[in-house]
């Protein structure tokens, strides 16, 4: 399996797709604000992931209006939340077989960068 969850809107996702040649190396790819994110394929990636939190993000904009930052959020709540609404999937959510790339952060896309050659 080669996919990827990314945002159309969002410049780091683009850079990050563009940088690594994803687009040109058959993956499919999934606009999750075009085409929402199933409950199966997000307990997929929380096997993968380990837990829900690791796939949500707190830099959405809508994670200090409902004042989610002063709440203690359960595994529970963390799905519903990116079930939800699509800016609570930390992006992009690259998937590539048994291996699963989440986020930007600089180690996490120079991992696969390697990943994806």
């Amino acid at each position: 399996m080669k996919k990827i969850y990314h945002l159309g809107t969002c410049t780091t996702s683009q850079a990050i797709i563009k940088e690594t040649g994803i687009a040109q190396k058959g993956f499919e790819m999934q606009d999750i604000k075009v085409e929402k994110i199933t409950p199966a394929q997000l307990e997929a990636m929380q096997k993968m992931a380990g837990s829900y939190e690791a796939l949500f993000s707190r830099r959405a904009l809508k994670y200090k209006e409902l004042g989610l930052k002063d709440k203690q959020l359960t595994e529970k709540d963390y799905r519903h939340y990116i079930l939800e609404e699509y800016t609570f999937l930390k992006r992009p959510v690259v998937i590539i077989n048994q291996s699963i790339f989440i986020g930007s952060e600089k180690k996490t896309v120079e991992a696969l960068k390697k990943a994806v050659l």
